[in-house]
């Protein structure tokens, strides 16, 4: 299967949930940026720890709600994504081995970003009505992005 490099238009119901991921596609890159940089991995774990807790387990929440219930829980998509919400859940509560818990939130986040924006927001979009897509919009309260914190450790 190819996977297509012409940017997805995102119906408007979805857009805020795609920004939002793309917040969690910084996440990854500051991570990555700060292993680069030799940056203590307590200050990197404190971004991410603050990001998962105000952005990105509200996201998953919303997710879960909102969007997936267009599918339903039985379909096999929706099944892959809760799995794997559940899998970075546990890495981001994860007390043990701060870099291996770093590198594979950053690692299976990325996955996950992408396996959402471009397989299963795809099929979401091509099942739910405008009606769907328009409730959903309505009622997901898009999480603020992450600009004041102050130790940018990837600069």
């Amino acid at each position: 299967m190819e996977i297509s490099k012409t940017p997805l238009k995102r119906s408007k119901g979805l857009q805020s949930f795609s920004r939002e991921h793309h917040q969690g596609l910084l996440l990854c890159w500051k991570i990555r940026k700060g292993f680069t940089k030799g940056v203590e991995k307590e200050r990197i774990k404190r971004y991410a720890d603050h990001l998962y807790k105000t952005n990105l387990l509200p996201h998953f929440k919303d997710e879960e709600k909102y969007v997936f219930r267009i599918l339903g829980n039985d379909h096999n998509l929706v099944k892959k994504a809760l799995a794997e919400h559940r899998r970075l859940i546990r890495l981001f509560e994860n007390g043990k081995d701060t870099v291996r818990a770093l590198s594979k939130i950053e690692e299976e986040l990325e996955a996950h970003i992408r396996f959402e924006e471009r397989v299963l927001f795809t099929e979401i979009q091509q099942v739910a009505t405008p009606a769907q897509l328009q409730l959903v919009e309505e009622q997901h309260q898009e999480v603020e992005a992450c600009e004041a914190w102050d130790d940018k450790f990837w600069r």
